[in-house]
Order: structure tokens, then sequence, then C-alpha cells
């Protein structure tokens, strides 16, 4: 007998206006896949508000279940690699962009997407981090796989009251680095201090506009989730073979800037793609994440939690810049 349960759904109707509803649907409508899972816990990122309303870049085919992350537990499996009763993390691959996603009470999903929840991690706790903080973890990674360590000097993070800039935060101060926390809302003072921030900054402190190649060397390294023209600004203030991640785009897709930074100061800028990070790869950042670098208050990060149900406000909130740290969607719970 196929099972029943709810998922959030975007439908397109003749005018080609997306909706998105909360819908019960069966077993049966699951994609292929090698293991059943029941989620207990999602989370909302700004991929996730574009798929809720319908964003071509994000959306192939409708109808669509949004989601890019989700932890729950194995309910049956083909693969030799799990077994019914399983706990178990999602993020990334085609999770919710463009596959069926995590807003949903059950999904069936490749082996090959699938992490093993760490030990000392609860699900719920995994969805503070999610994908925000799986992209921040491999930023850090990248720092100091790159020579930038706590004693290197200051550490820039721009958009940092968003997820990804806020585990970034919180994740580099459990380190012991000196983060400067770059942000354009001066009300979120006493929660960047609270992640572990050592400075905070406004944006615009940080934007530069002038044709200057270079500027004064400041940053050691850096995280940029914003892109654009802050980017550019960025690039052209890092120290001589200081180190910046960029994974955002809300700032601009363009990068207008000189080759100076890299040959003059040898600085490096790394890509940062966490869909397709490698399955092999992914329990060790995980168990990272959980231990040495777990944030000294994780919970601080979160926003809120919400239903499918009571999803639409904070897509909303999120979609318009509004969002600060995580919001957690509870589907089944732990």
């Amino acid at each position: 007998m196929s099972r029943s349960f709810r998922a959030l759904v975007v439908t397109q109707d003749e005018n080609k206006q997306a909706n998105a509803a909360v819908s019960t649907l069966t077993e049966n409508d699951l994609p292929a896949g090698d293991c059943v899972v029941r989620v207990a816990w999602s989370s909302l990122n700004y991929k996730d508000a574009l798929g809720a309303t319908g964003h071509p870049g994000v959306v192939r085919r409708f109808p669509h279940v949004p989601g890019i992350d989700a932890a729950g537990t194995i309910e049956s499996s083909t693969s030799d690699k799990f077994r019914p009763g399983d706990r178990i993390v999602i993020t990334g691959f085609e999770l919710g962009a463009p596959a069926w996603g995590g807003y949903s009470e059950l999904i069936r999903v490749p082996a090959g997407w699938i992490v093993p929840l760490p030990p000392d991690l609860t699900l719920r706790e995994s969805m503070i981090f999610g994908t925000a903080g799986f992209t921040a973890a491999q930023s850090v990674e990248a720092l100091l796989m790159r020579g930038v360590q706590p004693g290197s000097g200051e550490v820039l993070v721009t958009g940092a009251t968003g997820g990804v800039g806020s585990l970034a935060v919180a994740m580099l101060a459990r380190l012991g680095f000196q983060v400067v926390a770059a942000t354009g809302k001066p009300q979120s003072e006493g929660y960047l201090r609270e992640l572990g921030a050592a400075r905070i900054v406004g944006r615009d402190e940080v934007l530069d506009t002038s044709n200057r190649p270079l500027l004064s060397a400041r940053w050691a390294g850096a995280v940029d989730t914003v892109g654009g023209n802050l980017l550019a600004s960025v690039l052209r203030g890092v120290k001589t073979h200081g180190v910046v991640t960029c994974c955002g785009l809300v700032g601009g897709t363009d990068l207008n800037t000189s080759v100076y930074p890299f040959i003059l100061r040898g600085i490096d800028l790394v890509g940062i793609d966490s869909a397709t990070w490698p399955i092999e790869r992914r329990p060790e950042l995980w168990a990272r994440m959980a231990g040495p670098w777990r944030p000294a208050n994780l919970e601080r990060l979160v926003a809120g939690e919400v239903t499918l149900e009571g999803l639409a406000p904070e897509i909303a909130k999120i979609l318009g810049g509004g969002q600060q740290g995580r919001v957690l969607v509870r589907l089944s719970g732990e």
C-alpha cells in the first residue's frame, strides 16, 4: 500500500504564474532512487525561495518540490550502504534544484547523495548548518589549506548576517580567527558579536568605487558571499598571498577587476560550489563541522522554526534581504 505524506508543491498556471501550496501525495509520486527517507528537518536558503517562486534558474519542470537540504531517517533502501533506521543528512547535488527536494515528509534519492549523520549532531542541528554551513565550511577549509591561519591577521566575511556569512563568522571565530563582519544591517551588531566577530564594519566601508587597481592591504583572507562590486573591492584590499573565497551573487554576477591583485600580491580567488562537492569528501567535512569547527553558540544562529504551512512569509523575507541567521523547516521532527 502506497503511503501518503505532505509536501510543498510548486505548480504553474496557464499564465505561467508559479503557485506554492502544501499538498498530500503518495509514495507512488516519488521519483526513482535508492533510498526512501523520512525527512525530519530541512532549512530555508535563498535558492529554496527562488524554487518556491518558480525561478527558471532553479526549476526545470513543474510540479516542483523545493528544499536543497534534508535530514532524516532511512525508511527503505536498495543500497548496501544504508539500512532502515540510519540517520542521514543530504545537501546539494540536485536535491531541490532541479530534482524533488527536502520540503517533503518523504523523499526518494540516490545513495550517492547521502551522508551519515555525524554522531555529535542531532538531525535538527545538522539543518542549522545545512547547505549554508557546508558552504561556509568549504570556505574555511580553503583558507586553511592555502596558509591563512588565526595569526595571519583579520579575515573579512561579507554578507555576514546571511546563512553562509553567519556560519562563516561563527566557525572562523571558533578557530581563533580575528573576524571582521561586513554588513548592511547596523542593527545586527549585537548578533554578530555573539557569533564571535571581533569587529563589525558597514558594507560601504568595504565597497570602493574608485578605479584604483589596488587598495590598502587590510585582509589576510576573506569569505565573500555577495559577489559583484563588493567582491572586486575585497580582492583589491587583500594582503600579499591572501585568499578570498567566493560563493554568492546577490551583488551581481560581473567581476570588474584587474590582474594586479593576482600578479602583484599573489592572492588566490577560490570558487566554492557546495552542490557538486565529491561525496567521498563530505563525511570528513561534516565531522569537522560537528566537532572542532562547531560554533560555540550554534543555537544563536536559529532565527526561527516553521512548518511547511508557515514558509510563505519567511520566503518573502529572505527574497527581500531581511533574513538574519537560519530558518529551520520542521517536517516530522526528531
